[in-house]
């Protein structure tokens, strides 16, 4: 009989996983630990999709992890992250609480759960002269023929790609130095939402982020002075709101096209989450439009079964 050590919540951005995760809080006693590669800056809150308030159930509020850890304009890698989910884990642990891993970003969840040994990947000025020229098409596909340590569902601005593709150039020669890690048995949870209701929903959310101020938000943090091509760097939102604001877009194009690329996004997502099925992770996966109760009580029988 497995003894789970780790209750591990994903699915593609949309899919309700944030509440799900919250409501089984709720009831087993537990912290979360988020797993999503953006939600780490501070102020980056409409844009990220933070949505604080789910974290808030009946009054109580949920502890989580790993969200506001850092300035905007720094650049946050996997490494890093399996660092400090690490001491998240042990503190939660620590306290004989359970945690919950819960996000969309496939390679900072699959870093986890495979236990992977990382390094620090330095800057190589060399390659990033010879890739400057290629486009994002190009340097996509050559990223392509690797291995796939990066999480290419993130991929969507050169910057991004030129640093995964110099990530996975280290790695062919470097070897990685062993780092302690417990050992995780995860009950892994996907949220599978129908692609048509996934859409709905992305379309409906990101005119709701509008309304509340999402080009203010980016406003503001161009303002602080954080580099325009920082915040284009983190992709999505950040860098269609941050074309716009700088007048490199008209609205109703960078909303066309934001939209067009959160579906895409979505869509990566479950193109990675499906590799990690075929890497070994068993993945439970949940209707996403059956009640909650229902849900929670059914994590609940599979943990404790």
């Amino acid at each position: 009989m497995k003894k789970y050590n780790l209750i591990t919540i994903l699915g593609p951005t949309a899919s309700g996983k944030t509440p799900l995760a919250a409501a089984l809080a709720t009831r087993m006693d537990a912290e979360i630990i988020s797993a999503d590669s953006r939600q780490v800056y501070r102020r980056m809150d409409l844009g990220t999709g933070k949505d604080l308030e789910d974290y808030t159930i009946a009054g109580k509020q949920i502890p989580y992890h790993l969200i506001d850890i850092c300035e905007p304009g720094y650049k946050y890698n996997v490494f890093e992250y399996q660092r400090d989910f690490l001491q998240a884990y042990e503190q939660i642990a620590g306290e004989g609480k359970l945690p919950i891993l819960c996000g969309g970003t496939g390679m900072y969840l699959e870093s986890i759960l495979k236990g992977y040994r990382l390094i620090p990947v330095p800057e190589n000025a060399e390659l990033r002269k010879s890739l400057e020229d290629k486009t994002l098409d190009e340097l996509t596909e050559m990223l392509g023929k690797y291995k796939t340590l990066h999480n290419t569902t993130d991929v969507d601005t050169v910057k991004r790609a030129i640093r995964a593709i110099e990530i996975e150039e280290y790695y062919l020669h470097a070897d990685a130095k062993e780092r302690e890690f417990p050992h995780l048995e995860s009950l892994v949870i996907g949220v599978d939402i129908d692609r048509e209701l996934r859409r709905q929903k992305i379309s409906r959310r990101l005119r709701q982020r509008l309304d509340e101020g999402m080009v203010d938000e980016v406003r503001g943090l161009l303002d602080e002075g954080i580099p325009a091509e920082d915040l284009i760097y983190y992709g999505l939102e950040y860098k269609y709101l941050t074309q716009y604001v700088i007048g490199e877009m008209e609205y109703d194009e960078m909303v066309r096209q934001l939209e067009i690329a959160i579906h895409q996004f979505a869509k990566r997502q479950m193109t990675w989450f499906r590799g990690m099925e075929r890497r070994g992770i068993q993945i439970h996966w949940i209707d996403a439009t059956r009640p909650m109760e229902e849900k929670v009580e059914e994590i609940i029988k599979m943990y404790n079964s």
